[in-house]
């Protein structure tokens, strides 16, 4: 439900800021003040294209902004929610449009636009997806969504309150497809298969023949270390254990004299007990230290042959840590147990592409089924629908036209996915179109080859009045749909069309006080001129005003006592009538 609709600087609009309750809303007003340029506004919010002659003359950009009421609007929240934006129970979107004030020469932005979703950037074909579910707009001058057979569908299976099997459809498609994405890509590998195995069988071979063994590296570089500097480490650690240990003036044997005064000495004074015994300590760890010294410089030993060994493995670890593991050997060793797995599938590959074409049948199954009773659904409801749209025609000055709603299996491409040679789709095995018979006996044709823009708006909302009670309450704009009828026929119009706002909150732009009357909430759009400038403004009616504007539109300039009874008379009987 629209709650608030904001607009600034669009065509001769200054700035107005409009809430709309729930049920009908009218809007009224002379031609040319600018009635219509609220269907523009909101066009333009829910993602229409814009263009830079939309913006107020003199002004940089034009801006318009809606606020949405989404709380009974699951698929709303859910599009809203797969865009990242936090909606909550509102959204607000806003739509800006560049003007060609300010633009640079050779870098003119006039007539681009940027989209906000709760503040958040969006492209126009965002706010469009989520228009979808907000808005349905009915228009003589503007595209419809009736001509479009694509939409078809989707008014049927909404009066036939078809979701579930839908959802089942939709499922089942989704499986069918993996089960056939899984076989082909089963079929293309063994189709490559004899090659592919030669290759893991390859890499494998490679890898196991070089058997390389988790850290090998690191042992071996420090292997190779030791093995370069042999000399030198022998060098080292042997003259340390002379030094300490082996010649006449070692560090042990000064240390062990010293630690045999000083243990004297603790027998004359106790106090130096503790440090006789740091000094033995001292002693046997600088012993021991010299036998290691001593171990290892024995054997440290220059192996060049050995060197040779080490450099080698190295280099073969490294080569295929690059060639299978992008540099890391761990990485190369996982490739070696992919490459296995895969051999293994391989070499078992028609077993499981037996399992696969099992899993592809099953699903067929599945699917058909779900289609089917999809198809059965949409076939009982079609005629009933048919009936009931033909029944609304005939009230709305449309003669003797009847509508029919056919139900055809959908054709299909090369390479779609099908069901007994009918093209499958998340939706089902089938095509809808609504077709008009304007005349008994002529044969019915597509609603866009026959009907006028009049008609077209009348056959709307004959459907939206038998498709009122279904569906979330969104919202439904009819913009000058009587054009072309008067008198009984707007009667009846405008009481279907608030009969549809009982369900779904209506904007109605009309120019009859037949359908005017029938107002939960009346606006009237006037024009005025202020320092040389028009701005168009819209005002809500109080009761009082209404009978006016009413009384307006029966008697044009000149308002009357006659004209200001029957307004009073007809507002009377649209309130016993609702």
């Amino acid at each position: 439900m629209l709650l608030c609709l904001r607009v600034k600087n669009l065509a001769i609009i200054d700035e107005l800021e409009v809430e709309f309750p729930a049920g009908m809303n009218v809007v009224t007003g002379e031609t040319g003040a600018g009635k219509s340029i609220l269907v523009d506004a909101l066009s333009l919010v829910l993602g229409a294209k814009g263009a830079a002659s939309m913006v107020r003359t003199g002004q940089p950009e034009a801006e318009v902004e809606a606020l949405f009421d989404i709380s009974d609007h699951a698929v709303v929240r859910e599009a809203a929610s797969a865009m990242g934006v936090d909606s909550g129970d509102e959204l607000v979107l806003r739509r800006v449009v560049q003007g060609e004030v300010g633009a640079k020469p050779g870098v003119s932005r006039a007539g681009r636009t940027r989209a906000y979703v709760n503040g958040r950037l969006a492209s126009a074909a965002q706010l469009a997806e989520l228009a979808k579910g907000l808005c349905d707009i009915s228009s003589q001058h503007e595209h419809h969504t009736l001509v479009d057979a694509a939409s078809h569908m989707q008014f049927l299976d909404a009066f036939a309150q078809l979701d579930p099997l839908r959802a089942q459809m939709a499922s089942s498609y989704v499986e069918l497809a993996r089960a056939h994405e899984a076989l082909a890509t089963q079929t293309e590998r063994a189709q490559k298969r004899d090659e592919r195995e030669d290759l893991l069988r390859y890499q494998i071979g490679e890898l196991d023949a070089l058997d390389p063994k988790p850290d090998e590296q690191n042992a071996l570089s420090a292997e190779r270390e030791r093995l370069r500097h042999s000399e030198r480490l022998a060098e080292l650690t042997g003259g340390a254990e002379d030094a300490l240990y082996s010649r006449d003036d070692a560090v042990c044997t000064e240390l062990s004299r010293l630690t045999r005064g000083v243990e004297e000495a603790a027998l004359l004074d106790a106090r130096l007990l503790p440090v006789a015994k740091q000094l033995a300590s001292a002693h046997s760890e600088l012993e021991d230290a010299a036998r290691e010294l001593g171990s290892y410089a024995r054997t440290v030993v220059h192996d060049s042959g050995r060197l040779a060994q080490v450099e080698e493995r190295l280099d073969a670890l490294a080569r295929v840590a690059r060639k299978y593991g992008g540099g890391s050997l761990e990485s190369a060793l996982a490739h070696r147990d992919r490459a296995k797995q895969e051999l293994t599938e391989l070499e078992h590959g028609e077993a499981h592409a037996e399992q696969l074409r099992a899993a592809v049948s099953a699903a067929e199954v599945t699917a058909r089924a779900a289609a089917e009773a999809l198809s059965q659904g949409r076939r009982t409801a079609a005629k009933k629908l048919a009936r009931a749209v033909s029944k609304e025609l005939a009230s709305l000055a449309m003669g003797d036209a009847t509508i029919s709603v056919e139900v055809e299996p959908a054709r299909g491409k090369a390479g779609e996915l099908a069901i007994d040679g009918v093209r499958l789709s998340s939706t089902g095995v089938d095509r809808v179109e609504f077709l008009i018979a304007a005349n008994p006996g002529e044969a019915p044709r597509p609603l866009s080859e026959i009907a006028s823009g009049g008609e077209l708006s009348r056959a709307m909302l004959g459907l939206k009045r038998v498709l009122a009670g279904l569906g979330p309450g969104g919202l439904y704009v009819f913009d000058e749909v009587d054009a072309g009828v008067g008198g009984a026929v707007a009667e009846v119009i405008g009481r279907k069309i608030r009969e549809v706002s009982q369900h779904h909150q209506v904007i109605c732009i009309t120019h009859l006080a037949q359908i005017a009357v029938y107002a939960d909430a009346h606006y009237r759009v006037q024009k005025n001129v202020d320092k040389g400038r028009t701005r168009s403004e819209i005002v809500k009616l109080g009761a009082d005003e209404q009978r006016e504007e009413i009384a307006r539109m029966l008697g044009g300039i000149e308002i009357t006592r006659e004209t200001r009874a029957a307004a009073r008379e007809m507002l009377k009987g649209a309130r016993r009538g609702a």
